[in-house]
């Protein structure tokens, strides 16, 4: 199986995410979208548009996958973002921008034409930007072949999806409204009712040329019908840039942008005009000249690339390249599927359509940006590439418990929480079949919803008056029905448009609507009559309060109780009853108080309650459901009216029970709205059905009901229902945490949502949490999101809910701190705590964890590592010296591996902090007086582990404090800090060190690095140095370790010597003796080491040297080299050291050089060597 990797979310719409993603076993990245089902035609039309081409202007289709919920898309990634959200931040384009920006649409644009392809929707939303800043087209979603009807071949496409037991098919009479694309770029042809053209793709370019250069297209309006107007008869204005300090556009550009935005297609630029254009540049002609030979090659690939299977060619993404026909003629013919069940989108091994090939990875990345929108309506929005996250800026503000809970409060519901979708004509639900109508038999005249909009006010009339009357014709005839009949199918295409709908519902039509569902003589009428009043209801802008809605939704009750045995009935009646009772809700929401004109009946309540019981068709169940979800969206007196005992443990039955997941998704959704009037609505499940099953339906279930049970819980737990339960147990956490692996950035935001209601009550499961990954998870997802228009709702919701989480861990560090103390101060200096103060040590100190945690975060480090964190670390140190010394014994109530692992722990976590010396710049002092002295304690303690731990943190610390960079404001403190270390190192360390020297390594590795530190820092620690007479001990280091020369051992007395005889303080004298000192004793001991394999040197050769510091520094340093501690390439280090001397001391320089070649060669080999180094 074929599994890709999901990065992040860097794009969304209403239907569709788009991820940043990896195939696994690769390093190539993609952009992987997932979709609905229901957006198959559209997915379905983009693959046999571009699954051939590739062109450097296009987005190149790699390959798509069917699993068993959704529809996955990998393409090419784009990193720079859209052309959209490049407008949106500079506000307006230069004009060479739009000149190099718009040879690259052109080359694009003319290919696909070349190809016979429209695109049909030009907007920037659809352009992508590569990195090097290439324009590239996307989202061919709308996009067709020239003469086609994307109509059709959208119901073809649903039609052959009809066999499948998705339910996400709509109905062809949709159709015509999913092929719409923006109306902005829209050219007047289009909307006068025309079909798409090259033409009309060519005004969609001038628009988006013109809005490059303005920062707004030429036409724009809120009113559709504004627009509408403006496109058809306004002039557009000269493009003028909103930064006023930009040159005005030149007439080459004017001139441009006149012929492309012509009303009359006729006498708008063509291509060949527009290639020839003087604002170009001639950038087309060499172009031209070039692609007129590639053409008629790649035609014949073409036609050979279209002989192959569909099917085939999708398999392979390496398929034939698309190319263009030298002579212009169209190859739409090869685009043309006349079976869509030829493209069909691969799935993994065996057929099984598995969500779980597309993981979302756990490792942070840099954000990269794409963004690739899939249908009109939908506003997806992408980032651009982002270093930081605003979550590592967290202010050090304090949040009260009372401000953290009121902002939790505010993200337990989201907008995607709240979504509504129609009750009638749902295909989720039912499919319904297409409506048609006969204009000859209508006896008025079959306008279009756009001819309706514009009607006058006596034409409406005059129409208005011509449908009342044939409605309320009382004939019986089977041709007067008939007539009706078709009739009410005009009206039901009509009444999906808002401003008809609307005129229609207010007008005298709805009385007689109602009154032909009291009296018509047939049920073909009344339910046609139930579906068009539905449809009113479902599509209006507004409702009068004079408005018989009531008086329609008691008549429905009234049929569908006399009916109740009728299930079909009960089908046509129900969704007409929902959407009103909807539309009633909606506007006493708006108006705030609830109208006693728009008191639903409690009848309808009780009808539609009984429709949700068991035994009752699955259809009918979806309706209820559907109804009790929408109105419970709104705060209304109707959504009280559903809140009963038994509304919430029903709805759980259907959601467990049935096998069609848009019913459960719809059963679920509606008990999570409910909750959010009554949270006892989901407490009354889980006291029937148990913590556990609910528990279990969490883990197992698809995105969307997991999104709404993770909403269910995180309201239960604001209310403080279950609250001990569910705060206690670990299974539900630990579930909870598995599902920040989803790739919904929802689902995560909300389980990280959940688990701080879960850790304000009980902050010992944050140690089970940080067990399970939490930090890692919080540092993935900590990323920042791009701020302003382009932020992704999703991305948005997860930085609030990520953002309240962080503050509280960090709130809740120093409380663990404080238990910790609290618990070691109590059985401070007891050999035998008490019961109750070990049962405290065993709560309290196991969470040692969380700060070892957090500070190896980098999302917390910054935050925690504070003067008081610190400050109770250092306290922490000094319990447990008083536990290493035996003064305190907690072995005996938390155990003896409880007791090391903490204590492993505590230095562990101080071990992650000196990591980063710029948390420590700040605290130095209280690094010196609180942290160090336990340290320094422990480097004396028994246990061999402790003690090179201790003095391994001692030694890099004080590397670190000595050489900080201090401010100048802050140099009196450093001051003070400097002479409390050098005081402590003088009075507790130095007198332990000439035994930390012998004792095996890598302990004198790490006590000479200290000392180097020192003495690099401060003079006066050389002196002290020098007064303990630890050089004996550093020649007994040197002989021990001369086989490892470069080990950091023999690294770091090289350094240390280095100080010593460099310091100007030093008295190279002492050192002197100190080192003849050790020589003598190791010759009368009979220890003295053998020179290398060379003549033995004739020590009684060797000169006496003068009393002065230069001579003594050359002696000492012979003496390392008379021991034959080094090799002789080793002489070059000291040669650096001494060149100081070198000028001063010539001769004693050069009777160091001897003494040291004397140690490894005979006499007259030293001196010729000598005179070479003299030259």
């Amino acid at each position: 199986m074929e599994n890709f990797i999901l990065y992040e979310e860097i794009g969304r719409g209403s239907k569709t995410v788009v991820y940043k993603g990896r195939r696994k076993g690769t390093i190539n990245f993609v952009a992987i979208l997932c979709t609905d089902k229901c957006k198959r035609p559209e997915i379905t039309n983009w693959v046999r548009l571009t699954h051939e081409i590739k062109h450097k202007n296009i987005v190149t289709f790699h390959e798509w996958y069917e699993t068993s919920n959704h529809l996955w898309l990998v393409v090419e990634l784009c990193t720079g973002g859209s052309l959209e959200m490049v407008i949106a931040q500079d506000e307006n384009l230069p004009e060479d921008v739009v000149r190099e920006f718009g040879i690259d649409l052109i080359t694009g644009l003319h290919y696909l034409h070349q190809l016979g392809i429209l695109f049909c929707d030009i907007s920037p939303g659809k352009i992508l930007l590569e990195g090097p800043g290439t324009l590239k087209f996307s989202n061919f979603c709308l996009a067709k072949v020239e003469g086609e009807n994307l109509e059709e071949f959208f119901a073809l496409v649903a039609a052959e999806e009809g066999g499948g037991d998705s339910g996400e098919n709509v109905p062809k009479k949709n159709m015509k409204s999913r092929v719409k694309g923006s109306p902005i770029y829209t050219a007047p042809e289009i909307v006068k009712g025309t079909d798409f053209s090259i033409t009309s793709d060519l005004w969609s370019l001038g628009c988006l040329l013109y809005e490059m250069f303005a920062g707004k297209p030429p036409f724009f309006s809120e009113s559709l019908s504004e627009l509408v107007e403006k496109i058809l008869y306004e002039d557009p204005l000269p493009p003028i840039p909103k930064d006023s300090s930009c040159p005005k556009a030149s007439s080459d550009f004017i001139n441009l942008l006149d012929g492309l935005l012509q009303k009359d297609p006729q006498k708008r630029l063509t291509w060949a005009g527009l290639l020839q254009h003087s604002f170009w540049k001639d950038a087309f002609t060499r172009q031209d000249q070039d692609s007129s030979t590639e053409d008629s090659n790649v035609s014949k690939n073409m036609a050979y690339s279209r002989s192959q299977d569909a099917k085939e060619l999708l398999q392979s993404p390496q398929g034939a390249q698309a190319k263009g026909d030298k002579s212009g003629q169209r190859l739409s013919h090869s685009f043309r599927l006349e079976n869509p069940s030829e493209l069909q989108p691969k799935s993994t091994v065996g057929g099984q359509l598995n969500e779980s090939m597309f993981l979302l990875s756990s490792r942070p990345t840099p954000r990269t940006s794409t963004a690739v929108t899939l249908s009109p309506g939908e506003d997806m929005t992408q980032n651009s590439p982002q270093k930081t996250s605003p979550l590592t800026k967290i202010t050090g503000a304090h949040l009260s418990q009372q401000d953290l809970e009121s902002r939790m409060r505010d993200l337990i519901y989201t907008d995607s929480d709240l979504v509504v979708t129609p009750i009638i004509d749902n295909p989720k639900i039912m499919k319904q079949p297409p409506i048609k109508f006969d204009p000859k038999i209508l006896h008025l005249p079959a306008h279009s919803v756009e001819k309706l909009v514009f009607l006058k006010d006596q034409d409406w009339n005059d129409f208005l008056q011509q449908v009342c009357s044939q409605i309320d014709s009382t004939e019986k005839s089977t041709g007067a029905s008939r007539a009706k009949l078709n009739l009410l199918c005009y009206l039901c295409v009509v009444a999906g448009h808002r401003e008809v709908a609307t005129r229609l519902l207010h007008s005298p039509l709805f009385q007689l609507l109602i009154q032909n569902l009291r009296t018509a003589p047939n049920w073909d009428i009344r339910a046609k009559v139930a579906r068009v009043i539905g449809l009113l209801a479902s599509h209006t802008t507004g409702l009068q309060e004079n408005t018989p809605v009531i008086e329609a939704i008691t008549l429905l009750t009234e049929l569908i109780r006399e009916n109740f045995r009728n299930s079909k009935l009960k089908q046509c009646l129900l969704p007409t009853l929902g959407e009103l009772i909807y539309l009633v809700a909606t506007q006493e929401e708006k108006k705030k108080n609830p109208r006693e004109c728009w008191a639903v009946p409690l009848a309808a309540y009780t009808v539609l309650m009984r429709c949700l019981r068991e035994g009752e068709e699955r259809v009918v169940n979806h309706m209820a459901a559907k109804i009790i979800e929408n109105v419970c969206t709104t705060f209304s007196a109707q959504a009280q009216g559903f809140i009963t005992g038994e509304i919430g443990p029903v709805l759980w039955y259907l959601f467990k029970h049935s096998t069609i997941d848009s019913l459960r998704i719809t059963a679920i959704s509606a008990l999570c709205r409910l909750t959010r009037h009554s949270p006892t609505a989901f407490q009354n499940v889980i006291e029937k059905v148990g913590l556990t099953s609910v528990i279990n339906s969490l883990a197992s279930a698809i995105c969307k009901i997991q999104q709404y049970l993770l909403t269910l819980f995180t309201a239960m737990l604001s209310c403080g229902i279950h609250l001990q339960r569910l705060i206690q147990e670990k299974d539900f956490v630990s579930t909870i945490i598995r599902l920040l692996d989803s790739p919904s950035t929802t689902i995560r935001a909300k389980a990280f949502l959940v688990l701080l209601y879960i850790l304000i009550h009980n902050h010992e499961m944050l140690l089970l949490s940080c067990q399970a990954r939490l930090v890692m998870y919080i540092e993935r997802d900590s990323r920042k999101t791009t701020p302003g228009k382009e932020q992704q709702s999703g991305s948005a919701y997860l930085s609030k809910c990520l953002d309240l989480l962080i503050r509280h861990i960090v709130q809740e560090l120093p409380r663990i701190l404080g238990d910790i103390l609290n618990a070691l101060a109590n059985v401070s200096g007891r050999k035998h705590p008490s019961t109750v103060q070990a049962k405290q040590l065993k709560m309290c100190l196991p969470l040692m964890p969380i700060v070892l945690h957090l500070v190896t975060s980098q999302v917390f480090r910054p935050h925690v590592v504070t003067e008081e964190f610190l400050f109770s670390y250092g306290t922490i140190l000094s319990h447990i010296k008083s536990v290493d010394s035996g003064e305190t014994n907690i072995d005996g109530a938390i155990g003896l591996m409880a007791s090391e692992e903490f204590i492993k722990i505590t230095l562990s976590a101080f071990e992650a902090v000196i990591q980063y010396p710029i948390l420590l710049k700040d605290y130095c002092s209280t690094v010196v007086d609180y942290i160090l002295p336990p340290l320094v304690s422990l480097v004396q303690s028994q246990n061999v582990e402790w003690r090179l731990f201790s003095l391994r943190l001692l030694s890099e610390t004080t590397s670190l404090l000595v050489n900080q960079e201090v401010d100048d404001g802050k140099k009196e403190a450093n001051v003070d800090s400097d002479s409390s270390l050098l005081g402590l190192i003088r009075e507790s360390l130095l007198p332990q060190y000439e035994h930390i020297l012998m004792e095996p390594d890598p302990v004198p590795a790490y006590a000479l690095k200290l000392l180097v530190a020192m003495t690099e820092h401060s003079p006066t620690f050389t002196r002290l140095v020098e007064e303990s007479k630890l050089i004996p001990r550093i020649f007994e280091v040197i002989l021990d370790h001369q086989q490892n020369i470069l080990g950091n051992t023999m690294q770091s007395v090289i350094a240390l010597l280095n100080n010593l005889v460099t310091c100007k303080d030093s008295n190279m004298k002492l050192l002197y003796e100190q080192g003849t000192e050790v020589r003598l004793r190791r010759e009368h001991s009979g220890c003295r080491r053998s020179a290398p394999a060379q003549q033995a040197p004739d020590r009684s050769r060797q000169p006496a040297y003068p009393a002065g510091k230069s001579s003594y520094t050359c002696l000492f340093i012979s003496q390392l080299f008379a021991e034959g501690a080094f090799e002789f390439h080793d002489v070059l280090s000291f040669h650096a050291i001494l060149i100081p001397y070198k000028t001063r001391t010539k001769s004693n320089f050069r009777l160091f050089i001897l003494a040291i070649l004397n140690s490894y060669f005979n006499t007259q080999v030293a001196y010729c060597l000598l005179r070479w180094e003299f030259k």
